[in-house]
């Protein structure tokens, strides 16, 4: 595995995945399983690395299928990547650029007083109809198909649940990007009801269960089963007796003085040591352990495709500054490998995976196309223009070599910034639209872009540049636009408060949160409840 360094060493328990020369027996019109955690970044997990998160559930997923070790958001954030997953399309494409809000382009946004030289262009706010999703393809032929959990594609006003894009249920999904009333019921979420007896339960959970339950009623038919976790996104919550086993083992792993560094723009946590969000962690974790003893207990396990992946890299920066991504530069909203690697795995129990890992480069954009293929439903090209199958590679064959593409024209709440993206192999470019330049990383043998090669490799930095720039021309997409009014010295202030008062107010609240006697209110969140 050439680009897989120290940090994932774990992997050496991963064998080829290339299969017997048996015959295999494929089940006609298998179930899908997919699930998809909210935020979670590349080494939060500890088949990824982590010394600290303990996520014994989803390690069984890897270790019976094939990690996919290079495998990819469509964006930074989460919008964007998540109609990446439902249409096969990038977002240039299919136009949503950045998360859904009302304040995040031109006026608005500047609004906002980030200080921004340039101002972000509009971008589509909901996921269009007319564009077909990987739900209504299954559902065409004749799938059950099943969404709980985090949505964030438009809402109620817009005609965009998941209702309404080919999911015949919907528990928990609307226009939010977040645990509206937090991650214990009772909720403040109008498709998600509180249930007087899960007063005090957890949200991931209680997700996890319903997912159960459609699973159970559509045990002797087809089902796609969409479990999209609203954890492990901010503001993170848990329980007393997870926040104590993980603040003592911080203890024992050793605090460190200092616990961040100021990146370019904001502050970023530089160890894996939040007790919260570990906890969080293991509330999803346990979560999926429910939904998979449901598959084996009915006999299900053995023709249940089952996806594993996250929307886009962990939160090292802003939000709530949960998490680091080892020796991976950056996190959520970032250019750099840690705003967009993510955990990308896929079981198929009739093909021997034993735990493969596979280093080809692959997007978000590849699982509808993929899933069609394994389940011997025919492919739609038409639909999932920018993805392609990747069941050859889990049959221990290739695909052809292609570029990979991000735009992301705004500034993440994060601290990245406006740029677009192309991965060729090795080589990694990102050119930033604010000056028009552009840095190289050779990923072989710096995954974690410290050092920018584009003076060393002019004529590879140049072609992969145009290369970018005709893809983004062919998109006919959106771009950030300098604001005529832009104020370098206010720019200079707002970054300096950062240097200064946002940072000492982050290494404050990790010091408070690691105390023995710290607690955030008088229930943790509405997690205990009296008898």
């Amino acid at each position: 595995m050439k680009n897989i360094i120290s940090m994932i060493a774990v992997l050496f328990l991963f064998s080829s995945c290339k299969n017997d020369d048996k015959k295999v027996e494929v089940p006609q019109k298998p179930n899908v399983l997919f699930i998809l955690v909210d935020d979670l970044g590349y080494s939060d997990l500890s088949i990824m690395g982590s010394k600290y998160y303990e996520t014994p559930n989803i390690d069984k997923i890897a270790k019976a299928g094939t990690v996919f070790t290079d495998g990819y958001a469509a964006c930074t954030v989460c919008s964007p990547s998540r109609a990446s997953l439902m249409t096969g399309q990038y977002p240039a494409r299919h136009g949503i650029t950045q998360f859904e809000g009302k304040r995040n382009s031109g006026q608005a946004w500047k609004e906002r007083k980030r200080y921004t030289k340039l101002l972000p262009p509009e971008y589509r706010d909901h996921l269009d109809t007319s564009t077909i999703t990987l739900a209504e393809a299954f559902k065409e032929n004749g799938y059950a198909t099943f969404f709980a959990g985090k949505w964030h594609l438009g809402g109620k006003e817009q005609g965009s649940l998941p209702t309404d894009h080919g999911f015949d249920v919907n528990i928990g999904g609307n226009h939010a990007g977040g645990p509206s009333g937090g991650y214990f019921s009772p909720f403040k979420n109008p498709n998600l009801p509180n249930l007087p007896e899960e007063k005090g339960k957890n949200l991931s959970m209680i997700l996890a269960n319903q997912t159960s339950k459609f699973i159970t009623k559509n045990k002797d038919g087809h089902f796609l089963a969409y479990l999209s976790f609203y954890a492990v996104h901010g503001g993170i919550q848990t329980t007393k007796e997870k926040w104590t086993k993980y603040r003592n083992k911080a203890e024992k792993m050793g605090i460190h003085e200092k616990g961040f560094e100021m990146e370019r723009v904001l502050p970023a946590r530089k160890y894996q040591d939040n007790p919260v969000y570990a906890g969080l962690i293991e509330h999803v974790d346990e979560a999926i352990g429910t939904v998979m003893k449901t598959l084996r207990d009915l006999n299900l396990d053995k023709n249940t495709i089952v996806v594993f992946t996250s929307d886009n890299g962990g939160v090292t920066s802003g939000d709530n500054f949960s998490t680091n991504q080892l020796t991976l530069r950056g996190g959520k909203g970032y250019q750099w490998e840690g705003g967009i690697r993510i955990p990308y795995f896929i079981d198929v129990p009739w093909i021997k995976q034993n735990g493969g890992s596979i280093d080809v480069p692959v997007s978000g954009t590849d699982l509808f196309p993929t899933l069609l293929d394994l389940s011997g439903l025919p492919l739609k090209p038409e639909a999932h223009k920018d993805g392609v199958s990747l069941k050859p590679l889990l049959l221990g064959e290739s695909i052809d070599e292609r570029p990979l593409y991000w735009h992301y024209p705004h500034y993440g709440n994060q601290g990245g910034e406006p740029s677009s993206i192309i991965r060729k192999g090795k080589w990694k470019l990102i050119y930033y639209w604010e000056n028009l330049n552009a840095e190289l990383y050779n990923l072989e043998t710096d995954l974690g872009e410290r050092t920018d090669v584009a003076k060393n490799n002019p004529e590879i930095a140049k072609q992969m540049e145009i290369q970018l720039l005709d893809w983004l021309k062919s998109m006919d997409t959106h771009y950030a636009e300098v604001d005529a009014e832009w104020d370098e010295a206010a720019r200079e202030k707002w970054l300096e408060r950062q240097r200064t008062k946002s940072l000492a107010g982050q290494e404050r609240q990790r010091k408070k949160m690691l105390s023995p006697n710290w607690k955030p209110n008088k229930d943790w969140w509405g997690s205990e409840v009296k008898k």
